[in-house]
């Protein structure tokens, strides 16, 4: 609703700067305009607009309002009404989500780098292999546990 009201004030100031930058070559009478409507229809009064702005509420039928739903379900709602701001808490959630996932690349990055030394610590001494290995073991540990962490984290930033 807010953001409609903001689109049609800009549209308001829009429609009133355009006549100052573009005017008609040839002005036409306003009662030829009258001469092609139906005489059924109601005129129009010629103050009405399609971007005339809203009726102002006296402040105190506001502060009624207000009270009355003050504090009836701030649990159950948001502290904005905006549909901007919907969107936006969606998109920023989308982006964390994304961000994180990146993070996931890295761990398996970082598996295939303990591996991979695994496999070159072995060649170049294979008398250390059972050593060498529950040390991989605790590495590969170590690097799931990030990743599992991270994809934690890209959950809780879409779903939470």
């Amino acid at each position: 609703m807010a953001s409609s009201r903001l689109v049609a004030s800009r549209l308001a100031t829009m429609a009133s700067a355009a006549p100052r930058v573009a005017r008609p070559a040839i002005r036409m009478p306003l009662n030829t305009a009258s001469k092609r409507t139906f005489t059924s229809q109601k005129k129009a009064s010629p103050f009405t607009s399609a971007f005339q702005a809203q009726k102002r509420v006296q402040p105190s039928t506001l502060l009624q309002a207000n009270a009355r739903n003050a504090f009836a379900n701030a649990q159950a709602r948001r502290q904005y009404s905006s549909e901007l701001a919907d969107a936006l808490v969606e998109v920023s959630k989308n982006v964390g989500m994304g961000s994180a996932a990146i993070g996931l690349g890295g761990a398996g990055i970082g598996i295939g780098l303990v591996f991979a030394a695994l496999l070159v610590s072995v060649s170049r001494n294979p008398a250390l292999r059972g050593q060498l290995f529950s040390y991989a073991i605790l590495g590969f540990a170590f690097v799931e546990a990030i990743g599992l962490f991270d994809l934690m984290v890209a959950m809780m930033c879409k779903y939470v």
